[in-house]
């Protein structure tokens, strides 16, 4: 199949919830584990930081990518869905992946597709932990497609797990109340592995701790240290001051995701880089500093206030 017809097979021929809606979502991680199993277990050979939530989860991969890009680690970069291409879900140090890969993967492998007769979300993770593999990136930043206990991308066991925010999302599937979606999120933290809440809501505090005293997992609730302060705002930029325990850590700190949500996201950023940095992962702040500032230009993000022309200005 040529490319054009490969991406024919891939939405057409594959379950897909954009699509299909809840049949196409496999309630276990059967098919992703055979898949992996089948591709030599890719994602046991590159570190991840992995990332759920309703809200902020998509932003706050991207800052995380373009810091440890900045600190110079060929970095992986998974998210969903795409605005414009298919190849916008899988990167390398903010560069999509080649057409040309994804053809040989799906013709290469297309036996043991239409085998397992996986989803599509399941097909692409497989993909991209295989891509991710095959060019030795140092770290990859995983965003799950949906809940996390049970999502494809919950086959890693990263270095830090990062829950963003919790709201009301796919509540037919993860459960009709906030604490029953938080659980759901909370699947993604792992045994002995630190994990930090970005966005605390009080009321949902006891199932994350829970689930981390279950798995002897260090948590952080970054709500009881930081603080976060607009000082200026333009269509291109903002900056802030950032302060831990009411000390200051960082003055005019500017990003170019200039929503005011995002100021929710940088705490929980912040904290998933300290983790890091715990387990002698060097990221200067220099590389922090500069991943933030350039987050769109650096791993290639659209949308998120996106300014398209400036005169007459289209946003």
């Amino acid at each position: 199949m040529e490319y054009a017809e490969v991406l024919e097979y891939l939405y057409k021929n594959l379950p897909m919830y954009q699509r299909e809606g809840n049949s196409a979502i496999k309630k276990n991680l059967t098919n992703t584990i055979l898949l992996c199993e089948a591709l030599q277990n890719p994602h046991q050979k590159f570190r991840s930081i992995h990332i759920a939530g309703t809200n902020g989860k998509g932003s706050s991969a991207h800052s995380i990518a373009s810091i440890l890009q900045k600190a110079n680690y060929k970095t992986g970069l998974y998210t969903s869905p795409h605005l414009k291409s298919f190849t916008e879900r899988i990167k390398i140090n903010g560069k999509e992946i080649p057409p040309s890969y994804i053809k040989d993967f799906v013709n290469s492998n297309k036996n043991l597709l239409d085998t397992i007769k996986p989803s599509f979300f399941e097909m692409t993770v497989a993909m991209a932990f295989s891509y991710f593999a095959q060019e030795k990136v140092d770290f990859a930043v995983i965003e799950t497609g949906l809940g996390g206990r049970l999502d494809s991308t919950n086959i890693i066991h990263p270095e830090v797990s990062f829950i963003t925010s919790i709201g009301y999302d796919h509540t037919e599937l993860l459960g009709d109340t906030l604490e029953l979606i938080a659980g759901e999120k909370a699947g993604i933290i792992k045994e002995n592995t630190p994990v930090v809440i970005g966005v605390e809501q009080p009321f949902l505090r006891n199932i994350f701790q829970e689930k981390a005293n279950e798995h002897k997992a260090d948590i952080v609730f970054t709500t009881d240290m930081y603080r976060v302060l607009r000082k200026t705002y333009s269509h291109q930029k903002q900056t802030s001051d950032v302060f831990i325990h009411n000390s200051l850590l960082f003055e005019n700190l500017e990003t170019d995701i200039n929503g005011l949500f995002y100021l929710k996201n940088i705490p929980g950023i912040l904290e998933t880089i300290y983790q890091m940095r715990k387990k002698r992962i060097s990221i200067p702040n220099t590389a922090l500093i500069d991943g933030l500032k350039e987050v769109k230009n650096i791993t290639g993000l659209k949308g998120r206030w996106q300014i398209i022309q400036e005169h007459p200005l289209m946003i």
